[in-house]
C-alpha cells in the first residue's frame, strides 16, 4: 500500500496535479529540533528546472507542518507535512488520456482502479511524490547523524553508460530521447547487527524501500552482479579485527542479512523516463487501434539526475527504523 516501517512508519499521499502531496511519519523521537529551513537544501537538490536534463516544472515545495511539531521540536506524535501543487498543466494529460504512455503506469493504473484514478501528471504514480520521501529523508538523516554520527550520501555513477555525465546527457539530446543512469549510496558509521535473517534482512528492507522510487529497475549491494563472475576466495571479505572490519567490501556492509559494521554500499539502476518526445507506437483504447504517439509537456530527460537525494532518503528511512527496533536510538532525545 502506501505505508512502510514498523516503528518509524511512513505514509505518503496525494497526486501530481491534485491540491497537494504529503507524508505522515509516526515514531519520530520526541525532542528533535526541526524547522522548515532544515528541508530546503535537500528539496532544492530534488527539484526540476535547476539543472540540465530535468523537467522545467518548478514548485516552491515549502513544507507545511500540520502536526507533530511544537516550539520547533518534534512532539513524539505523528508528524504530517504537505507540499502544495501550484505549477500544474493538466491539459497536457487530458489530451492523451486514450493513449497510455509505453513504459508508464497509465495503462495498468486504469485497469486496476477501473478508470477512477487521477491520471493527470501520472497521479499517485508520479515522481512528484518523491518530495515526500525527501522530507522523510531529511528527518531520518538528522536523527542518524545527531544520535549515531551515521552519514548517508548518494552520487550518480553514470548516465547512459557514460561516467562523464555531460556526455551521457548529450547522447539523449542528440537522439531526442530520454536516458537512464546508475546511482550509488554509501553509509558510514553504521553499527554491526541491524537486520534479521531472511525476510527482514537489511538488504530485503532496503530493496523494498528502493523500489518505491519511481523508475528504479534494479538494486545491488557491494560487488552486486559482478559477484556472479568471481571465485569465492576473491569475493569473500577477510575479517581483519575484532570489530568486524574487513579487508575488502564485496558484501557491501551486509552479511547474512545483518549489517557487519563496514561501509554500506548499494547501487540502483534508473530507467529512462517513460515520457519521451521520441515517436513510438501505443494502443488507443478508444479506437482499439495501434497508433503513432509522442509525449508533449514538461518531463525529465534523465530521471537519474534527481534521484541521489531520494535514494539517500529511503536508505536513511530504513536504517532509522532498524536502529529504533534495536533500541539504538532513544524515543526521547536529550
Amino acid at each position: 500500500m502506501n505505508s512502510f516501517g514498523r516503528i518509524f512508519r511512513v505514509t505518503i499521499f496525494g497526486e501530481s496535479h491534485g491540491e497537494s502531496v504529503g507524508v505522515n511519519i509516526d515514531g519520530i523521537p520526541a525532542g528533535l529540533p526541526l524547522t522548515a529551513e532544515d528541508f530546503l537544501e535537500d528539496i532544492e537538490r530534488r527539484k526540476g528546472g535547476t539543472q540540465k536534463g530535468t523537467t522545467p516544472r518548478q514548485e516552491s515545495d515549502l513544507p507545511i507542518f500540520k502536526s507533530g511539531i511544537f516550539n520547533n521540536k518534534t512532539t513524539g506524535a505523528p508528524l504530517t507535512i504537505i507540499f502544495e501543487n501550484n505549477n500544474t498543466r493538466s491539459g497536457d494529460y487530458a489530451k492523451q488520456r486514450a493513449v497510455p504512455r509505453p513504459g508508464h503506469a497509465d495503462f495498468v493504473a486504469s485497469k486496476k482502479f477501473g478508470g477512477f484514478e487521477d491520471y493527470r501528471g501520472g497521479g499517485h504514480f508520479s515522481g512528484r511524490l518523491t518530495v515526500c520521501l525527501v522530507a522523510v529523508g531529511v528527518i531520518a538523516k538528522k536523527i542518524l547523524a545527531s544520535t549515531q554520527s551515521i552519514k548517508v550520501a548518494a552520487t550518480i555513477l553514470e548516465i547512459g553508460g557514460e561516467p562523464d555525465l555531460e556526455k551521457g546527457l548529450q547522447k539523449a539530446i542528440d537522439a531526442k530521447d530520454s536516458i537512464g543512469g546508475i546511482v550509488e549510496c554509501r553509509v558510514n558509521n553504521l553499527p554491526l547487527g541491524l537486520g534479521e535473517p531472511f525476510f527482514d534482512s537489511a538488504e530485503s528492507l532496503l530493496a523494498h524501500a528502493v523500489f518505491a522510487i519511481p523508475a528504479v529497475k534494479g538494486v545491488e549491494f557491494g560487488a552486486g552482479f559482478a559477484a556472479a563472475k568471481m571465485f569465492g576466495a576473491e569475493h569473500n571479505d577477510a575479517i581483519t579485527d575484532a570489530s568486524g572490519k574487513t579487508k575488502t567490501n564485496n558484501a557491501g556492509g551486509i552479511v547474512g542479512g545483518i549489517t557487519n559494521g563496514n561501509e554500506l554500499v548499494l547501487r540502483i539502476a534508473v530507467k529512462p523516463t517513460s515520457s519521451t518526445p521520441k515517436e513510438q507506437q501505443t494502443l488507443n483504447w478508444e479506437t482499439n487501434q495501434i497508433e503513432k504517439f509522442s509525449v508533449k509537456g514538461r518531463h525529465d530527460l534523465c530521471i537519474a539526475l534527481r534521484v541521489p537525494v531520494v535514494l539517500e532518503a529511503v536508505t536513511a528511512m530504513v536504517l532509522t527504523d532498524l536502529m529504533l527496533l534495536e533500541q539504538r536510538i532513544p524515543r526521547i532525545l536529550p
